[in-house]
């Protein structure tokens, strides 16, 4: 099947949310992530209130993402067979029924498996949105759609993740875990979005397997990507522990959102102007000396302005870093396996993301919160490999 690219209607040289489907795109990723960051800090939380350590309540958002990514594998192979709006209607109804169940039960267990049925939901909304951003524009307009769909999945993570601490803190824990069912009224958008694609809601219908040379050079994006969500893994499951305040580990995640939210939106239209490369290896650092300012505060007790100064740089990296390994990523396929290539950036997000969880909790064990952000930010620094282009 032959991709049609989207005109450009009246307007669209000023903003990306004039094309077709652009507006239930972002309706649908609003609502759909809700119930991703509704939960991220929170579900620890409530696992440590039935009885887990630092290591178990690292395990919640680390199954919760294992399954995320077991989930990605399949999901363009799913959108061959079925399209768009059925599997990604599947995937908000999985992400959000599932959360009013954990008041069911504190224990871990019970946890834990109400993630992994989270974690296959939000597997399918994070592959699909992030192909059907990039299906719905020019290519040329690329860098600014993922920046605007960016924008939409920051919006509940900004107002969220901070917020969801302070009502499960002052409410209890039975309304952020309604708020977790908002993904319910995504449904419909996912269906609009299918329209919307119109022919391109089969785009791989018959495409070629991607030869090994496509799956190398997406691998060198995503492996960037893999470190930089190993700090944002770190920090969003463990900020509320370091911090020992609700209304302070909400002030670290509210910097962290903001940076986070700012950078995606805006570095999409610096790649578009000037590439992505260039800013790639810069952004690592910033990165791991955002982490090891984190560290810093970890070590002084849960310093509070060192925290926030060390979530400020690291939400610039996490954010930029999103957009722009994506973008790379989409540069290396031909449009039949843009579904592919997201499905492998949205690996590396999610694999990272529970990496980080696992990683930092497992360490926060035996050696504190601080080692733990320490290894982060050498697994940024080791990541400037990857930057150097491939000849």
């Amino acid at each position: 099947m032959t991709a049609s690219h989207p005109q450009a209607p009246p307007g669209a040289n000023g903003s990306v949310w004039t094309y077709a489907g652009m507006p239930a795109l972002g309706l649908l990723s609003v609502f759909g992530f809700s119930g991703y960051a509704a939960l991220l800090s929170v579900a620890p939380l409530w696992a440590v209130r039935g009885g887990a350590d630092a290591a178990g309540s690292g395990l919640v958002n680390g199954v919760l993402l294992a399954a995320t990514v077991a989930t990605q594998f399949g999901v363009p192979a799913l959108l061959r067979r079925f399209g768009h709006g059925p599997v990604i209607a599947v995937g908000v109804v999985l992400l959000g029924a599932a959360s009013p169940l954990y008041l069911l039960s504190d224990d871990l267990l019970p946890v834990l498996a109400l993630s992994a049925v989270r974690g296959a939901g939000f597997g399918i909304l994070t592959v699909t949105g992030s192909a059907v951003a990039a299906h719905l524009v020019p290519a040329h307009r690329r860098g600014a759609a993922i920046g605007a769909y960016g924008l939409a999945v920051a919006v509940p993570n900004l107002l969220l993740l901070p917020l969801s601490v302070a009502i499960a803190d002052r409410w209890g824990f039975a309304w952020v875990f309604a708020l977790g069912a908002l993904p319910l009224v995504a449904t419909p958008f996912a269906f609009a979005v299918a329209r919307a694609l119109g022919p391109l809601d089969r785009v791989a219908e018959r495409a070629p397997r991607l030869d090994r040379a496509g799956v190398v050079a997406i691998a060198r994006p995503t492996g960037m990507l893999f470190a930089v969500t190993m700090a944002g893994g770190g920090l969003l499951t463990f900020a509320p522990q370091i911090v020992r305040s609700g209304t302070g580990s909400a002030l670290v995640l509210l910097v962290l959102g903001v940076g986070t939210a700012g950078c995606r939106w805006g570095a999409g239209h610096l790649s578009d102007r000037y590439g992505a490369q260039r800013f790639l290896a810069p952004l690592l650092l910033v990165g791991a000396l955002g982490l090891a300012t984190c560290a810093w505060g970890a070590s002084r007790g849960g310093d509070l302005g060192l925290l926030v100064a060390g979530a400020a740089l690291v939400g610039i990296a996490y954010g930029a870093l999103q957009n722009l390994t994506l973008v790379v990523a989409f540069e290396q396929v031909d449009p039949a396996h843009i579904p592919v290539a997201s499905a492998g950036w949205n690996i590396g997000f999610d694999g990272g993301t529970a990496a980080g969880a696992v990683l930092v909790g497992a360490i926060a064990t035996g050696a504190g919160f601080s080692a733990g952000l320490l290894v982060l930010a050498a697994v940024c620094v080791a990541a400037l490999v990857l930057t150097v282009p491939r000849r």
